[in-house]
């Protein structure tokens, strides 16, 4: 038997929770209560968190404005990733969030620039890439304009605990109830399973009709009570611990986030207005925790400004994400390493799928299957993305990057770089948050080059063609004498004598 849903109950705080609470109180307003249990008593790392542009959908839905937003998380900008050592020792790549060149109906720029390539033709591919040419001279401003050629898409770098605090603050404005306790118990509905309330360990019971956990990696409600199972895949991706370190600002903020490849994992570097974030993901296997700490300190390039912290983590999804009553958000949902800046993503797309879905008279299979369907999906493709990062190497220095090239990798993945190595082609999945341009970025990055191009890319003559590449570049860098600096644009917007002064 259904009933209908009115009152959500979150259980978890942090990103996780706030995010849910926030667009769901935005989204649904009053047609369902919502009540967001958790306890102090469990801490929150807070480190420093990357994302990717999505994020400004969150917050153009929640009505947030900009300049409140970097002051409050201590945001900075966010233009590309640079991806160092990946390919090889010594190499250096960017995944920016921009597309290079300019694109025909049916023929993409990275087309012409492989037939270039095999002519001889000088110059890289992210010379045509408006955000690379930003992010290396240090320099951010919103690009507006009807030529698309110029547009400049970003996301933010900020402090995950800061932001939770802001998405708390937002929610209580909208009439979220926050319940401070720990949960000792549930009670379910006989026959049927659900969950109908959270016991609290001073014996407070908490009524829902839907539960959202958002508990991390504990899974509260979705592993601990409903026992729903996890499928592992760290035989794709052994790395499984995370040390982490907050070090002191530069005097210069850049609008990148750094992926440095060390031997046996690679290392963070997260520029915020009031420190940077660094760490170190891993593989235990392949080597111990004093070492990664002696890496991690080691490779630091501002002095630590406290002691590292320990993440241990497994790679993998719960077997299904909404479960009877319980949807499972955040890291209670699985987990997939912070390399392409999609943790907060995958929260968010939760919710939003949540929302899309959710049920009115009452929770159906149809809906559960619709959801798990979709969910599994968007995750496996981020999976696929990440594992290409890993298995596209030439490195030589040791077992852990000799063993990632030569393992097998998911069918899906090994025929999309089949193809694009054959003759360029990439065909976007349904569900896929990473576009075409970010695949060609990380494949040609990693030493990946087609063989051949589509044959509207020969239309130039060979002339003609170095004449457009040329044009193309120039069109892409001019922008950049009128755009300030990273640092001046967030000094505009939040105010202040200099950025990194703390509220």
């Amino acid at each position: 038997m259904t009933r209908p849903i009115r009152k959500v109950v979150i259980l978890g705080g942090g990103t996780a929770g706030w995010m849910t609470a926030a667009l769901m109180a935005k989204v649904l307003g009053r047609q369902v209560a919502i009540e967001l249990v958790e306890s102090d008593d469990i801490g929150i790392i807070g480190v420093g968190e990357a994302t990717i542009p999505p994020i400004q959908q969150v917050n153009a839905v929640l009505g947030i404005d900009e300049a409140d937003f970097l002051r409050e998380t201590k945001a900075t900008i966010k233009l590309a990733i640079r991806f160092e050592n990946w390919g090889a020792q010594g190499d250096s790549y960017y995944h920016t969030f921009g597309t290079a060149g300019r694109n025909l109906a049916f023929c993409s720029f990275h087309h012409f620039w492989t037939r270039a390539r095999k002519l001889g033709i000088e110059g890289s591919y992210w010379d045509h890439d408006l955000n690379y040419l930003c992010a290396e001279a240090g320099k951010f401003a919103p690009t507006q304009g009807n030529d698309p050629i110029w547009d400049m898409p970003y996301a933010y770098h900020f402090d995950s605990g800061l932001y939770g605090q802001f998405l708390r603050r937002y929610s209580e404005r909208l009439g979220v109830t926050r319940t401070e306790g720990m949960v000792a118990d549930v009670q379910r509905a006989a026959g049927i399973g659900d969950i109908m309330a959270l016991v609290l360990r001073d014996g407070r019971v908490i009524e829902g009709d839907l539960f959202v956990d958002c508990s991390g990696s504990r899974g509260v409600l979705i592993q601990q009570h409903l026992g729903t199972g996890y499928e592992d895949w760290g035989h794709w991706l052994p790395c499984d611990r995370a040390m982490a370190v907050p070090s002191e600002r530069f005097a210069t903020t850049l609008p990148f986030t750094r992926a440095i490849a060390h031997g046996t994992g690679w290392q963070w570097r997260i520029p915020l207005q009031h420190r940077n974030g660094n760490g170190l993901v891993y593989s235990s296997r392949h080597t111990s925790d004093d070492e990664a700490a002696r890496i991690l300190l080691g490779n630091l390039d501002s002095p630590a400004l406290a002691d590292p912290k320990i993440i241990h983590f497994r790679t993998g999804r719960a077997r299904r994400q909404w479960n009877r009553n319980v949807v499972a958000v955040g890291l209670s949902s699985g987990f997939l390493e912070p390399l392409e800046s999609t943790s907060i993503y995958l929260i968010q797309s939760a919710i939003v799928r949540l929302i899309h879905l959710f049920p009115h008279e009452g929770i159906t299979p149809e809906l559960i299957g619709e959801y798990n369907r979709q969910s599994q999906i968007e995750m496996e493709l981020i999976r696929d993305f990440i594992i290409l990062h890993y298995h596209a190497n030439n490195r030589r220095d040791s077992a852990f990057w000799r063993d990632l090239r030569l393992m097998d990798v998911p069918e899906r993945l090994a025929r999309k770089i089949a193809l694009f190595q054959a003759n360029g082609t990439l065909v976007q999945d349904q569900y896929d948050i990473f576009m075409e341009p970010s695949w060609v970025q990380v494949l040609m990055g990693q030493g990946v080059l087609p063989q051949d191009h589509h044959p509207l890319a020969d239309g130039p003559s060979d002339d003609e063609l170095r004449a457009q590449l040329a044009q193309l570049a120039e069109l892409k860098r001019r922008p950049l004498a009128q755009l300030s600096s990273h640092d001046e644009y967030l000094l505009r917007k939040v105010g202040g004598d200099r950025v990194g002064v703390a509220a």
